[in-house]
C-alpha cells in the first residue's frame, strides 16, 4: 500500500475518483468566478486601487498554489532523505519525555537502514495546512483592518461636508486677512510652547492621544489645508476626503501581499519554536510596541505641524496652513509607516492562524500549544492590536501620511492625474518661496 493507509488509484473505483475531482474542481471554479465577478464589480465602480489588491491576493493564492504543490510533488523524494534519530533530538517544541506519548514511527524506506526520514509525510502534511491557514489568516485579518479603518475615515466626511458645503464661500479660504494662531482650535490642542519641557509633554500626548479621539475636526480641517495649498491650491473645492480613501485602497494592495521579508520572518519563526525557551511569548510583545510606536509617532507629526506654524508666528496673513515634509517622517521615508503597519498585521495573523492550526491539529493541551498563560497573553494582545490598528493607527496613517512631500498620482486616472499634476505645477508657481508657512502679518 506504499506510505499511506488505503489503496493506490489502480484499485479504486472509478465513480470515487470521478466524484472527488467533481467535488474539488466545482469548488475551485465557484471560488474562481467569486473572484472575478469581485474584480468586475470594482471595475465598473471605477475601484482601480481596490481591484490591484485583488490582483494581489490572486497573486498569492497563486503562490500559495505552488508552494502546494511542490510540497506534493516531492514529499516522497524528502520522505527518503535519511538521518540518524540522534540529529533529531534537538531544538524540538516539544520535550523528549513527550515523545514517548505518541506514536512510534512505522517501518519504512529509513527504518531499514537504521535510521529516520528528515521529515515524515505526516509532519508535510500539517506543514502543508499551516501555510495555507497562514496566508488565508493574513489576508482575512488584512481585508478586516482596513474595513473597520475605512469606517472610522467614513466618519470624517461630515468634518468634509462642513468644510466645502454649497453655502461655504471657497473663495474666502485662501483670501488673505488677519488669523491670531493661537487662538486657532488646531493649535491650542496641539501646541505646549517651546523647550525640552514641552517637547517631553508633546511626546507624551501623542502617546496617549492614540487610544481615544486619535483626530479631531480642527486636525483634519488644518491637514486638509495644508494639503491642497501645497498640491492643488488652485482647486479649493479638491476632494481631499474621496482622495484620502483612494490613496488607503492603493496601499491595500501592499498591506495584503506577504513579501519574502515576511516569509523569511515565518522561519525564523518557526526556528525558535523550541520547548522552554517561551521566545513566541516575547516576540508576540514585537507588535505591539512597534504599533504603539507607530501610532505615537503619526500623532506627533500633527504636533510637529502645529509648532512649525506658532513657533514663528503669533498672527499671520490668511488661513492657518501647515507645510507638508517628508521630513517629519522616518527617514524621510512616509512609506516606511506602512511596511511596519504590513509586519504588524502579518506577525498578528501568524499568531492566530498558529493557535488555531495547533488547536484543531493537535487539542489544546498538546505540548506544543505551550503553557495556558503564555497562551492566553498572546490572544488578548492581538486583539489589542487588531483593534487599535483598525480605529486608530490605520485612519491616522491615511490622515497623516498626506503631509509628506508629495501626493499619490497612481491612484487617479490619466486624465485626471494630468489635472492634478497642472494643480500642483500652477501652486508652486503662485507659492511665493520663503522660511514659513504664510507671512507674518504686520
Amino acid at each position: 500500500m506504499g506510505y499511506g493507509e488505503g489503496f493506490s488509484l489502480k484499485f479504486t473505483p472509478s465513480w470515487i475518483v470521478a466524484v472527488v475531482c467533481t467535488v474539488f474542481v466545482a469548488i475551485s471554479l465557484v471560488f474562481e468566478r467569486l473572484l472575478h465577478l469581485a474584480g468586475r464589480k470594482l471595475k465598473e465602480k471605477d475601484r482601480k486601487p481596490l481591484f490591484e489588491a485583488l490582483q494581489k491576493i490572486k497573486e498569492e493564492l497563486m503562490l500559495l498554489g505552488f508552494i502546494s504543490l511542490l510540497l506534493t510533488v516531492f514529499q516522497y523524494t524528502i520522505v527518503k532523505i535519511c538521518v540518524n534519530e540522534s540529529l533529531m533530538e534537538h531544538l524540538l517544541p516539544c520535550s523528549l519525555s513527550d515523545k514517548g506519548k505518541v506514536e512510534k514511527p512505522k517501518a519504512g524506506y529509513c527504518a531499514k537502514k537504521g535510521k529516520v526520514p528528515i521529515l515524515s509525510i505526516s509532519a508535510m502534511h500539517d506543514l502543508h495546512i499551516f501555510i495555507f491557514i497562514l496566508a488565508v489568516a493574513h489576508v482575512l485579518f488584512s481585508v478586516i483592518t482596513v474595513v473597520f479603518g475605512m469606517a472610522k475615515i467614513g466618519q470624517w466626511k461630515q468634518w468634509e461636508d462642513d468644510v466645502t458645503k454649497d453655502n461655504f464661500d471657497h473663495s474666502q479660504v485662501l483670501k488673505p486677512k488677519i488669523t491670531h494662531v493661537k487662538d486657532q482650535d488646531f493649535i491650542k490642542n496641539r501646541y505646549f510652547g517651546m523647550g525640552k519641557r514641552s517637547t517631553i509633554r508633546g511626546w507624551l500626548r501623542s502617546f496617549f492621544k492614540q487610544f481615544k479621539g486619535s483626530v479631531t475636526k480642527s486636525d483634519y480641517v488644518a491637514l486638509r489645508l495644508g494639503f491642497i495649498t501645497s498640491h492643488c491650491k488652485s482647486n479649493p473645492k479638491f476632494k481631499f476626503h474621496k482622495y484620502m480613501i483612494r490613496a488607503l485602497e492603493d496601499d491595500f494592495k501592499t498591506v495584503v501581499g506577504i513579501s519574502w521579508y515576511l516569509w523569511l520572518y515565518v522561519v525564523l519563526f518557526l526556528l525558535m519554536n523550541v520547548d522552554g525557551l517561551h521566545l513566541y511569548f516575547y516576540i508576540s510583545f514585537i507588535p505591539l510596541i512597534l504599533l504603539l510606536a507607530v501610532g505615537t509617532k503619526l500623532e506627533h507629526i500633527i504636533i510637529q505641524l502645529a509648532h512649525e506654524v506658532a513657533e514663528k508666528h503669533e498672527a499671520i496673513e490668511g488661513e492657518l496652513v501647515v507645510t507638508p515634509s517628508d521630513d517629519h517622517f522616518w527617514f524621510q521615508r512616509p512609506k516606511v509607516v506602512l511596511v511596519f503597519i504590513q509586519f504588524i498585521l502579518f506577525q498578528n495573523a501568524f499568531e492566530y492562524a498558529f493557535f488555531f492550526w495547533i488547536l484543531v491539529k493537535y487539542g489544546f493541551d498538546s505540548c506544543i500549544m505551550g503553557e495556558k498563560g503564555y497562551i492566553i497573553t498572546r490572544l488578548v494582545i492581538g486583539v489589542f492590536i487588531q483593534i487599535l490598528c483598525s480605529y486608530s493607527t490605520l485612519p491616522l496613517y491615511a490622515l497623516v501620511t498626506q503631509m509628506g512631500t508629495n501626493f499619490k498620482k497612481s491612484i487617479f486616472e490619466d486624465h485626471i492625474q494630468a489635472k492634478v499634476v497642472n494643480w500642483a505645477k500652477q501652486a508652486k508657481k503662485n507659492t511665493p518661496h520663503h522660511d514659513g508657512t504664510n507671512e507674518p502679518a504686520h
